[in-house]
């Protein structure tokens, strides 16, 4: 059984259309030539305005065998709050990584006074098969929602 949603089913309220937006709108023209150039894709949205999150630094970083977490690669959200080309297949092996978003500078910038200092999240790449990932994050000062579309890389 497959579920398609449209654009009717999140009209009800500001939220849901936020909601469309960051899992049903597709922006591939971005993505480049091919997935081998995106294999981890981010999106964050602002909850509060029902916008993109533009210009939130954030920090992809790999677990090491000893624990120890180890910098990979850096970004900055552009105007559609996305993050393309952070990282390159032979960048990204499998493992445990974190992404640190840096939540509270972003906050500043707009005028808020955030609860959270960063939102963090830290998931296993490619424990089943070769994946692509796309992390979306909403955000509000008080609150942060993550999720993640797992696919097969083609």
């Amino acid at each position: 059984m497959q579920l398609v949603l449209t654009y009717q089913h999140f009209k009800k309220s500001g939220v849901e259309c936020l909601l469309y937006e960051l899992f049903c709108s597709v922006h591939q023209e971005k993505h480049g030539e091919s997935d081998t150039t995106c294999p981890l894709m981010v999106k964050i949205l602002d909850a509060v305005k029902g916008l993109p999150a533009a210009s939130v630094a954030l920090k992809l970083s790999k677990k090491g065998t000893d624990g120890e977490w180890t910098h990979v690669a850096i970004g900055v959200t552009d105007e559609t709050g996305e993050v393309h080309n952070l990282i390159t297949d032979q960048q990204f092996p499998a493992g445990v990584y974190r992404v640190d978003f840096d939540t509270k500078a972003y906050w500043k910038s707009q005028g808020s006074t955030p609860f959270h200092e960063m939102a963090e999240v830290v998931f296993e790449a490619h424990g089943e098969g070769h994946l692509h990932y796309t992390l979306a994050l909403l955000l509000s000062p008080y609150s942060f929602t993550t999720t993640a579309v797992v696919s097969t890389h083609q």
